[in-house]
C-alpha cells in the first residue's frame, strides 16, 4: 500500500499546476495518478493541428514558461505573442514530469491507470489494483471533464456510405476529399475551417453547420507584458465602463463589440453562445471567407443523400468528407466548495485563467489553514456557454479581484506570479506616463460601477427565470 501526502487524481493541465505549486511551497511528497500514458491530459487525444487560443503566457506551471514569449512574424497571429501548439505543451508537460516531479523524490507517477474510488486506482493494461492512503489531501484534477473530438461520442445518427472522422484524423484523409462539412460552431470548428483554408482548400469546398453563433473575444485585446500594456489595460478599462453602463446583457455585447473587445464571424447574426473562445482579426476574416453557412440547429441524421436537422433539413454534400467538432470543451455541472475537508476539487476561480487558478489553489492550501477562508478566497466559477455567462463570469471576477486585493500578501503574490501573463502585473507598475496613468484612474473608478450595475443586470435575469 502506498502513502502520501497528497493524492492527484489527474495530470492534465490543472492537476500539474497545482502539484507544481505544491512542490515551491512545500516540502510534501504527493501520487498523481492519470489514465494517459503521459502528463497533459485531454493534449494526449487533441488533434495535430491545434494550438493555444491565448498566449502561452498563460499557460502551463508556475516554476517554468512555456515557450520562449517570442511574438509571431506570420500567419493568423502575426503581432502577437506566440500560441504554443499541441506538440510543444506534450512535450513541455513530459520535459517537467521527468526532469523537475520526479527527479524531486517527492513525486510518484502513476499513467495508464483509472481512479476507482476509495483510495484506489487499477493498471489499464495489467488490471493490477493499487490503494493509497494519503494524510492530508485527496486533489481531484479531473472536475472539469474536458472533452476532445477524438474521444468524444457523437449525439447523432449516421448512415452507412457517409465519412465521418474527428480532426485527428484530418490532415491524413483531407487529401482524398475535394469537398468538407464541418460540423459545430465551437473553436475547434473554427481550428479546422482556418487550417483547411491554410492548407489550400478553397472556400466554397467547405459547407459549415453552425448550430448556435458565438461571440469571441479578440486575441488583439489579451496581450500579455509591458509592450502591450496600455492595449491590454485600455481594453480591461473599456470592458468594466461597458459593464458599469449597460442596461442589459445584450447591450452590453454590444457597447463590447463597439469597442473591439468581442467578435462575431457573421455581423447579420446575434450570437446565442459564449464559451470564453479567442481569435484573431485575421483568423475573423478567414472564416468569413466560407459562405456555405447553414444554421438549422444541431445535426440529428446524416444520410447519404440528406442531412435532418433540428430545424430543416438540407441536401447532403455527395462524397464529401464531414468533420465532427460537436464535442463540448467542458462539461456544465454545478460548481462545488474547493476545500472539502479532506477533498480539494479543482476548478475555475477566474474567468479563462484555468492554469492560474490552480496555482492559486496550490498556494491557498499551502499558506492558509482556515478551511472557511480558504474558500472564501477560491470561490468557483462554472464554464461559459452563453452570453449571460459571460455577465456572470464578469462579476464573479470583480468580486474575486476585491477579495484578493484585500489580502495584501496574496495579491503581491497573484501579481508576482508567472501565469498572471509573463510580467503584466510587473508592467502595471513600471509603466509611467500619462496615458498609463489615466487607464489607471479609469480602471479604479469604473470598478465598483461595473460591479453595482452587473449585480443589477443578473438579478435582473435571474427575476425574468422566474416569471
Amino acid at each position: 500500500m502506498l502513502s502520501t501526502d497528497y493524492l492527484i487524481i489527474g495530470s492534465g493541465a490543472l492537476g500539474m499546476a497545482f502539484a507544481d505549486q505544491l512542490l515551491t511551497e512545500t516540502d510534501a511528497d504527493m501520487v498523481i495518478v492519470d489514465r494517459h500514458h503521459m502528463p497533459g491530459g485531454h493534449w494526449n487525444d487533441a488533434y495535430p493541428f491545434v494550438r493555444l487560443h491565448q498566449p502561452s503566457a498563460f499557460y502551463g506551471v508556475g516554476s517554468r514558461a512555456l515557450g520562449s514569449s517570442r511574438l509571431d512574424v506570420a500567419g493568423f497571429n502575426k503581432g502577437y505573442y506566440e500560441l504554443a501548439s499541441g506538440a510543444q505543451i506534450i512535450s513541455y508537460y513530459d520535459r517537467l514530469m521527468n526532469e523537475r516531479f520526479l527527479p524531486s523524490g517527492r513525486v510518484q507517477y502513476f499513467p495508464l491507470c483509472d481512479y476507482q474510488g476509495d483510495n484506489r486506482f487499477v493498471s489499464r493494461l495489467s488490471g493490477d489494483i493499487q490503494e493509497a492512503t494519503f494524510r492530508k489531501k485527496l486533489v481531484d484534477a479531473t472536475f472539469l471533464n474536458t472533452q476532445v473530438p477524438s474521444t468524444h461520442v457523437p449525439s447523432f445518427e449516421l448512415c452507412d456510405g457517409v465519412k465521418l472522422v474527428t480532426p485527428n484524423v484530418l490532415p491524413k484523409l483531407a487529401p482524398d476529399f475535394r469537398s468538407y462539412v464541418i460540423l459545430g460552431g465551437g473553436k475547434t470548428a473554427m481550428d479546422v475551417a482556418v487550417w483547411l483554408l491554410q492548407m489550400g482548400a478553397s472556400p466554397e469546398s467547405i459547407r459549415w453547420i453552425v448550430p448556435r453563433d458565438s461571440w469571441l473575444r479578440n486575441r488583439d485585446k489579451v496581450q500579455p507584458g509591458a509592450t502591450f500594456f496600455k492595449r491590454t489595460a485600455g481594453s480591461q478599462a473599456d470592458q468594466l465602463e461597458a459593464a458599469a453602463e449597460a442596461t442589459s446583457v445584450a447591450d452590453l455585447f454590444e457597447r463590447l463589440e463597439r469597442t473591439g473587445q468581442f467578435l462575431r464571424i457573421d455581423t447579420t447574426v446575434t450570437p446565442t453562445m459564449y464559451r470564453g473562445a479567442t481569435i484573431s482579426c485575421l483568423e475573423v476574416e478567414a472564416l468569413r471567407r466560407i459562405k456555405d453557412v447553414v444554421r438549422k440547429g444541431r445535426v440529428l441524421r446524416i444520410e447519404r443523400r440528406t442531412v435532418i436537422l433540428e430545424h430543416g433539413a438540407i441536401e447532403s454534400c455527395s462524397g464529401s468528407l464531414y468533420v465532427d467538432c460537436t464535442a463540448k470543451a467542458f462539461r456544465t455541472q454545478p460548481s462545488v466548495r474547493v476545500f472539502d475537508g479532506d477533498r480539494i476539487t479543482i476548478q475555475m476561480l477566474r474567468p479563462g485563467a484555468l492554469c492560474l487558478g490552480a496555482a492559486v489553489i496550490g498556494h491557498i492550501e499551502a499558506a492558509y489553514d482556515d478551511e472557511t477562508i480558504k474558500n472564501e478566497l477560491c470561490m468557483p466559477m462554472q464554464t461559459p456557454n452563453a452570453p449571460a455567462d459571460f455577465a456572470r463570469l464578469a462579476l464573479g471576477d470583480l468580486q474575486a479581484g476585491r477579495r484578493w486585493s484585500a489580502d495584501k500578501t496574496l495579491h503581491r503574490w497573484v501579481v508576482e506570479h508567472r501565469l498572471t501573463g509573463a510580467g503584466i502585473g510587473q508592467a502595471d507598475v513600471s509603466v509611467h506616463d500619462p496615458d498609463a496613468d489615466q487607464i489607471r484612474k479609469r480602471l479604479r473608478e469604473a470598478r465598483p460601477k461595473a460591479e453595482a450595475n452587473l449585480s443589477r443586470i443578473i438579478a435582473e435575469l435571474a427575476t425574468d427565470s422566474l416569471q
